[in-house]
């Protein structure tokens, strides 16, 4: 948030409530969640050994606090027909951050956007179709952003998710 407000200019501070310490409860029911997002509350609250109605309500208020911010499926984007996929570094003209997030977020195949430090500001992650899709993407669409200064795009040649595993139990909290 502070990143974002330094790189706006200034502006409204951010009116979301502080977060509240997640107990051990909270903690596997995301673990949980994470693994599955289609886990039952019946399921969860098994696995968490607590009631449906407890389960039911921790839930509610991990979304409401914004700790949980969707449910979705993970995608083998190449089976999905999306078989170019790349990272493209941007840099842009300062205080444009907002401006150039919301048009990064229309462009198609566009799934993940980053404000970072470092050699550039933004990073994109993108899945097209082809190599030509993705240059006529970075050519005519993002290089036609007049806040974009320079791009480089990073081909994908292989990608694992490391999304949560049993092995990895500290991953929250």
């Amino acid at each position: 948030m502070a990143a974002e407000q330094m790189a706006d200019g200034g502006g409204a501070p951010d009116r979301t409530p502080p977060a509240r310490p997640l107990d051990s409860v909270d903690r596997a029911i995301l673990r949980i969640l994470q693994t599955d997002g289609r886990a039952s509350i019946r399921a969860v609250a098994e696995l968490v050994h607590v009631s449906r109605a407890n389960a039911y309500a921790r839930i509610n208020r991990l979304v409401e606090d914004g700790v949980i911010r969707g449910f979705s499926a993970r995608v083998n984007h190449e089976r999905a027909g999306q078989a170019a996929s790349a990272y493209i570094t941007l840099k842009i003209v300062q205080n444009s951050w907002r401006t150039v997030r919301e048009q990064l977020q229309a462009l198609p195949g566009a799934t993940h956007i980053a404000l970072v430090s470092g050699d550039f500001d933004v990073l994109l992650l993108v899945h097209t179709p082809d190599n030509q899709a993705l240059r006529e993407l970075v050519l005519t669409r993002i290089q036609a952003i007049p806040e974009v200064l320079s791009t480089r795009t990073l081909l994908v040649f292989e990608e694992t998710d490391l999304g949560p595993r049993p092995d990895r139990t500290a991953e929250i909290g």
